[in-house]
Parts: C-alpha cells; structure tokens; sequence
C-alpha cells in the first residue's frame, strides 16, 4: 500500500520480471517435449526391422498414444508461454500506467484532481482484472490439455469393443444365454429365440477369433512352443466357449436343412412338370418347423456332469441351476468391461475355465452327438 499512497490501492498487482521468468521455464519445458515426441515417433518406426518378443514389448510401451499425448503437451505449454508473453506485455503496460496514476494523485492540488485520477485507476484496475482473468481462463485450458483425462465408462466400454470385437461378439453372446435361460423360466419360446441370437454371436465370434492372428498365435505359441502363459489360457478358454456356443445354432440350422430339402424335394416330385418353386413354401415350412424343434430340444439337454450331479433333483431345480451357470458366464462377460485389472481378468479366466470343462465342454459334445445321430442317412 506505501507504494501506491496517493491512490489508496494498487491498480495493476503483479511482477513482470516473475512472469517472464516462468514464460521462459514453460517454453524451455514445450521444446523439450516437443524434442521428445519426435524421438519417440523416430524410435517406433525405426523399430520395424526388430523382431521377437522384446520387440513386440517394446513397440507396445510406446504406443501411438505416447507421442500424441507428448504433442498435445507441447502445444498447450507452447500455448500457455505465448499467452503469458502476451501477459507479460500487458502487466508492464498497466504498471507502468499505474506508476503515472500515483503521480498524478500525489501531485494533485484539489480534491477534484484527485478524484479524477482515483477514477481512471479504477478503471484500469477493472480492466487489468478482467485482463487477468482471461489469462487464467487460457492458462487453465491449456493445462487440461497437458495430460489425456480418464475416459467415461461408456467411452471406456467402448473403447474395448472396437479394440477386439470378438471378445465383444463372445460377451454379448453370453449375456444373451443368461437372458435366454431367464427369460424360459417363464416363457420358453422367447427364451429359445433369444438363446439361437447368442448362438449366432457365438459364431461370428468364433469367425472373428480364429481370423485375428494374435489370437492364433497365442494358441500356436501354447501348442507348437510349450508357452502356457496368461493370454493361451485365455484365448484357449475363449475358443472352447464360442465353440459350445455355436451348436445349438449350427445344429438347428442343420436339422431344418435336411428337412427343409426333403419337403421340398418331396413337392417338387409330386408337382406337374415346370413347377420348380412348387418346393418352396413346403420346404420353408418344413426347415422352420424341424429348426425350431431340435432346436428346443437341444435346450433341454444338459451336461452329463451336470446330469448326475442332480440326478435326484426336480426339473424345476436343474433349470435354476442351469440359469445359474449361465449367470456365471454373462458376470465374466460384464468384468471383461471393468478397469483393467490382471488378478481380475486371471480369476475370470479361470472361472470360465472350469465353467466350460464342467459344463459348457461336455453340454456341447452330448448335444453335438445328438445331433449327427439325427443327421445322418
């Protein structure tokens, strides 16, 4: 207040030689990212010709996000030093306009002089506010920018689909058997239906699986190289899930072919001469017919394990139990959507695991049997 005795306030607060100091440090700092997240970008792309695990590691910590969250840092502190010289700037101005208002005030000869030049440094002190709170404001989105956020849970979930939409297809498959098997408790029919809809995600999971490379490789590796690690047990467990989960599909689809191509034979032998679609709507007829019937039927049968673990059981019970197991699949299928944790995703495998050893496995080999056995001539 001493310095500005004649005003009564300080119009224009602030230290320039403070603020050029931090500009400096800030763009020192946004060369030296910038500097970074090109030698990042070069040590990626160099690394091509590198080949191995160590390579794949490596290529894998540096990431694409890397040495785009590096550039998105260089530009906003670039951005933050040019806004806070043009502050610098702006600071000395207002002090130094300040500086001449206490002058004025000290040597003014009247009360209306002095008035006068308390007015105009009030008016500098609200437009020097409003000045300083544009800068913050700046300041403030340029540090939002330094550092990726944490996306959204949708974003996040999002995220994981496009990144492997088969383990996607997988999941949904499974929730659609839960609901399936919940939903036959009361209806039947409407739960068959849901259930042939996860039966075919089953199979465009198992399409999209087997056609990815890495989920071969990781196959290939556990079999050919004896590397039994985390990713061939999980992939190994994936495998084994999509191929239960499409039998019922297949086979329903399968059983109303073969009967859907007799009718139709059938009716295009007993048609006058030149009726080739005479076989149409009865073979159409008799395809929906024997697939919706196989297709209940195959519903009701169970695992063997399961069988004779319950074997004294109330029918009542075992479809409880199988709405149960079920349950288990889709509450995998859901964490498979939570933060990334690994002692999470390994217990889930290995709940998965046993699900599909215990009952998924042996369910599909008894239904898959049934089916031949029906198939054949």
């Amino acid at each position: 207040m001493a310095d500005h005795a004649a005003l009564g306030f300080d119009p224009a607060p602030g230290d320039p030689a403070a603020v050029l100091a931090l500009t400096k440090k800030l763009g020192a700092s946004a060369q030296s990212l910038g500097e970074a997240a090109r030698v990042v970008k070069d040590l990626v792309s160099h690394s091509s010709q590198w080949q191995g695990e160590a390579a794949t590691a490596f290529r894998a910590s540096l990431s694409q996000e890397l040495p785009r969250y590096l550039g998105a840092a260089h530009t906003s502190l670039a951005e933050a030093a040019r806004r806070l010289t043009g502050w610098h700037d702006t600071l000395v101005a207002h002090r130094a306009l300040a500086a001449r208002y206490e002058s004025q005030a000290a040597a003014a000869k009247t009360e209306q002089a002095l008035s006068d030049t308390r007015r105009l440094a009030r008016e500098l002190a609200t437009e020097h506010a409003a000045a300083a709170s544009r800068v913050a404001r700046t300041l403030n989105a340029a540090t939002d920018r330094l550092a990726p956020k944490e996306p959204g849970l949708l974003s996040s979930i999002w995220h994981k689909i496009t990144e492997d939409p088969g383990d996607a297809l997988s999941n949904a498959s499974a929730l659609l058997g839960f609901a399936g098997a919940l939903v036959s408790l009361a209806c039947p029919p409407a739960g068959l239906a849901i259930m042939l809809v996860g039966s075919g995600l089953s199979l465009a999971a198992l399409a999209v699986h087997t056609s990815d490379p890495k989920f071969r490789k990781s196959l290939g590796d556990g079999v050919m190289k004896g590397e039994f690690d985390a990713d061939f047990w999980k992939s190994s467990v994936t495998l084994v899930g999509d191929l239960a989960g499409t039998v019922p599909g297949v086979a329903a689809v399968a059983s109303g072919a073969k009967a859907g191509t007799a009718a139709a034979r059938a009716a295009m032998a007993a048609a006058p001469e030149g009726s080739a679609l005479a076989g149409l709507s009865p073979g159409a007829t008799a395809f929906r017919q024997s697939a919706w019937t196989s297709a209940e039927e195959l519903r009701q049968v169970e695992s063997p394990l399961t069988g004779w673990a319950m074997r004294s059981a109330t029918q009542g019970t075992r479809d409880r139990v199988g709405v149960a197991v079920a349950g288990t699949g889709a509450a995998t299928a859901g964490l498979d959507y939570a933060p990334d944790n690994e002692t999470l995703e390994h217990g889930s495998t290995a709940v998965d695991g046993a699900r599909g050893a215990l009952d998924d496995a042996p369910s599909a080999i008894r239904k898959s049997g049934r089916v031949w056995s029906g198939l054949r001539p």
